[in-house]
């Protein structure tokens, strides 16, 4: 079991920066600042683990339309070839509009999204894996995995129903739960992030809450773990920062270390993310990433 794997729809990102403003209805803004490339989710996720050193497989569906092609240009320059399980000759990935503002940003975005994929292909590409990225549909697949041995991992986008009754089923078969502070309260309804990890710890034997630029909260064994945001990382761009956080989680697991090291090299890839527009643009290597983990050894705080 030597390589991490995961199932998701490909993102294709169409970048529009420095917009003065968003275009009213008929009219037509100019900028000099676009750039196309890859979006988040599992497979940008899958992206940044290889550029880590990490042996993946990434499941996902191409076509042979243009950007597909180039969705599989960029995941071959990371060394990570996916496991194409498409089949038809439609847009088989997710495509997304951005205009960036000075105030915010507003996407326009086209995707089957609830276009279901063939369950045994999911299965059998992600097969043998020793840390897979669960998806929320699929749940009988990750139950199998996790049959086998692998370590499943949940990370999911908020949405309005969301509830522990709605995500119980996937909490019960996850390893590791990664949701954000807003996700958080929304789950248990506790704005106090360690009451809303003991809620949390009824499913796993260890919490994970990530606090947005402050860093992580972890709770295990009646203890709790902060685990501090990197400093010098200045925000230009959010967007992925929760994908590059995964992958350098799953970089942990795949190095057998223990979560709270897992944690600061999440906060390390996630808080490099930031710092450059799109989803996938700014990451580190393998060396540069263990550079920062020592750098910031004392981020880890016990007994918090």
């Amino acid at each position: 079991m030597s390589f991490a794997a995961g199932y998701g729809k490909t993102n294709v990102d169409l970048l529009f920066e420095g917009m003065p403003r968003l275009p009213l209805e008929g009219e037509e803004i100019f900028t000099d600042k676009f750039s196309l490339c890859l979006g988040g989710g599992v497979p940008g996720t899958m992206v940044t683990l290889s550029r880590l050193g990490i042996k993946t497989k990434n499941v996902t569906e191409l076509s042979s339309e243009m950007f597909s092609q180039f969705a599989l240009s960029e995941f071959q320059k990371a060394g990570c070839e996916p496991i194409n399980i498409y089949v038809g000759d439609k847009v088989a990935v997710n495509i997304t509009a951005a205009a960036i503002t000075p105030k915010d940003r507003t996407f326009w975005s086209y995707g089957n999204i609830n276009e279901k994929a063939d369950p045994e292909k999911i299965y059998q590409g992600l097969t043998g894996a020793k840390a897979v990225a669960m998806h929320e549909s699929y749940l009988d697949v990750y139950r199998k995995l996790k049959e086998e041995g692998s370590i499943v991992i949940l990370d999911t986008g908020f949405v309005e129903d969301m509830s522990l009754e709605k995500y119980e089923a996937m909490l019960e078969i996850a390893d590791y739960f990664l949701p954000n502070r807003t996700e958080t309260i929304k789950l248990t309804g506790e704005t106090d992030p360690k009451k809303a990890a003991v809620v949390l710890s009824k499913y796993l034997d260890k919490v994970i809450v990530k606090l947005d630029s402050e860093g992580c909260l972890i709770y295990r064994d009646g203890e709790y773990v902060f685990v501090k945001s990197i400093p010098e990382f200045v925000r230009v761009d959010s967007t992925g920062a929760g994908d590059a956080f995964f992958a350098g989680f799953m970089y942990g697991i795949m190095k057998d270390e223990p979560i709270e090291r897992c944690a600061l090299y999440g906060n390390i890839t996630g808080g490099k993310c930031v710092t450059a527009v799109g989803c996938t643009t700014a990451y580190f290597t393998e060396d540069e990433l263990l550079n920062m983990a020592e750098k910031y050894k004392d981020n880890i705080i016990y007994n918090y």
